[in-house]
């Protein structure tokens, strides 16, 4: 018949064993969501990328066909002005009036630069965001670590041990080593 202690350690070490393969499945099921949830944050980033990408495509090309239609629409009308006084030399009121369309343009396509240029700035700090973003929804990859569940396992297992023989010798039993230590000396007696 087993002894108290040791069927106390044989269960413990089943109980063990147990702990330790659920700990370690566990781990590899963390493992396997950590990374799915990187996955997810960077097919997310790049979507985003390319919804920025459309966006400043279409900017740009709505200011260009801007720029584009402003620039015949003053041409036409310099051409209706200087084919109205053709023949005629321009005088200095007709002159101005011609600067003053050349300086509407220039303001005109100036402005289309400027907003242009805000409308990138704005662009790439959308893209320092949303890198940020996936940044901040990545976690932290940490595989999983069978051995050191083992060793943690193990000494649980030698802990109860330890703690079993310490409440013998508390309750003024014989531990198993001193049970050892007499059966020892009193074999060496009957050889």
């Amino acid at each position: 018949m087993c002894e108290p202690t040791t069927a106390l350690l044989i269960a413990s070490a089943g109980s063990s064993f147990l702990q330790y393969q659920q700990a370690k499945e566990a781990q590899k099921a963390q493992f396997v969501a950590q990374k799915r949830q990187n996955e997810i944050a960077r097919a997310n980033a790049i979507r985003r990328y390319a919804t920025e990408q459309l966006k400043i495509r279409q900017t740009i090309a709505k200011s260009s066909e801007k720029g584009f239609q402003a620039n015949i629409r003053s041409k036409v009308a310099r051409a209706k002005f200087i084919a109205g006084s053709e023949g005629l030399a321009l005088s200095g009121s007709q002159e101005r009036l011609m600067g003053d369309y050349y300086r509407v343009q220039g303001n005109y396509n100036a402005s289309l630069q400027r907003n242009l240029g805000i409308n990138v700035s704005q662009f790439e700090r959308n893209l320092e965001a949303i890198q940020f973003g996936q940044e901040a929804q990545s976690t932290y990859l940490q595989p999983p670590n069978p051995a050191l569940l083992f060793a943690s396992s193990a000494l649980n297992v030698a802990n109860t041990y330890y703690s079993l023989e310490f409440q013998k010798e508390n309750a003024g039993l014989m531990t198993n080593k001193q049970k050892n230590a007499q059966t020892n000396s009193v074999s060496g007696v009957w050889t």
